[in-house]
């Protein structure tokens, strides 16, 4: 009996939904079993050992579906419901046919009407790029629209920031080596500073963006993200229009705290304090993405915050 789970792994096409997989038993082996509907998410959560102690220890039982590590470490499959109920909605959502149904703006339309279907003479987005820009999309202008629906997940997000970093909200879109973040990045940026620029009274958008790049090899690939780099991929992977290239080009690529967002808020203290607050968190969670030392180099005049950072360093 030939193995066709090696011999055909490939079931589905990378530009479009994946509409079957290939079944795994319990323990994670193939079946041969090829099922008509996309595969449920699923993470492997490490289980930390338990530390040594004196005396007898008794023999611990395992959960269910639980494995063994490469380290010798217990994991277990959590299903994270949360990602699929989310999975659900927006595949909901992607399937009304009306750009007027979405519940979002018209540029973000244009922008999905693009992605989706324009004809793209080299390279075009993989569905699981789409798709993740989606999400982003689907959970700031679609969820805060839709009631109780929405708000399941917009909590769920509030109460992990709260939990993991108070202040700060943060969104991760996880996404397989190799899919390609990068063309992610400069889709979500393109949404973003689109809508900025026509939406300049909205808080949704921003055209200011902090990139963390793990070293000057990465940093300088990601140079693809700026708008008017010769290579930059809104042009030469078609992922802007041609008509909205130009707003682009009022991405701020500036010193934190960026003027604009001061200027943009009221006189009141706390509204201010609030912006400034936000800024800041942003350098200091740039910084604490370094493992071993941090290097920050730049140009005159330098942002308020360094000065801050100098202080800390002196009291260490």
């Amino acid at each position: 009996m030939s193995d066709q789970f090696f011999e055909k792994p490939i079931l589905n096409s990378p530009y479009e939904y994946p509409n079957t997989h290939r079944e795994l038993d319990e323990s994670g082996q193939p079946t041969q079993k090829v099922v008509n509907a996309r595969r449920r998410a699923e993470f492997i959560t490490p289980i930390p050992r338990p530390r040594k102690r004196k005396g007898p220890v008794e023999q611990a039982q395992m959960d269910l579906g639980t494995t063994i590590g490469p380290e010798g470490d217990s994991q277990r499959y959590d299903p994270t419901p949360i990602i699929n109920q989310l999975r659900s909605h927006v595949d909901e959502w992607r399937r009304l046919k009306n750009p007027n149904d979405w519940g979002v703006t018209p540029e973000t339309a244009r922008l999905l009407q693009h992605w989706r279907h324009h004809s793209f003479n080299e390279i075009r987005p993989f569905f699981c790029q789409i798709e993740a820009v989606e999400v982003a999309i689907w959970l700031t202008e679609v969820a805060p629209k839709i009631g109780k629906a929405g708000k399941i997940f917009l909590n769920h997000l509030d109460s992990a920031n709260n939990d993991a970093n108070p202040e700060l909200m943060r969104l991760a879109l996880k996404l397989a080596t190799g899919a390609g973040k990068t063309t992610v990045m400069a889709m979500i940026i393109a949404w973003q500073t689109i809508n900025s620029v026509r939406r300049s009274n909205s808080k949704k958008y921003s055209r200011g963006f902090l990139i963390v790049a793990p070293g000057l090899t990465i940093k300088d690939r990601l140079r693809v993200l700026l708008p008017n780099d010769p290579d930059s991929y809104y042009a030469s992977r078609e992922l802007v229009p041609n008509d909205m290239l130009p707003d682009l080009e009022k991405a701020k690529d500036d010193i934190i705290p960026l003027e604009s967002r001061l200027s943009s808020v009221s006189d009141d203290t706390v509204d201010l304090e609030e912006v400034y607050n936000t800024e800041r968190h942003l350098l200091y969670v740039a910084c604490t993405r370094a493992r071993d030392h941090l290097l920050v180099t730049g140009v005159e005049p330098g942002s308020e915050f360094l000065d801050d950072l100098k202080v800390l360093a002196s009291d260490e």
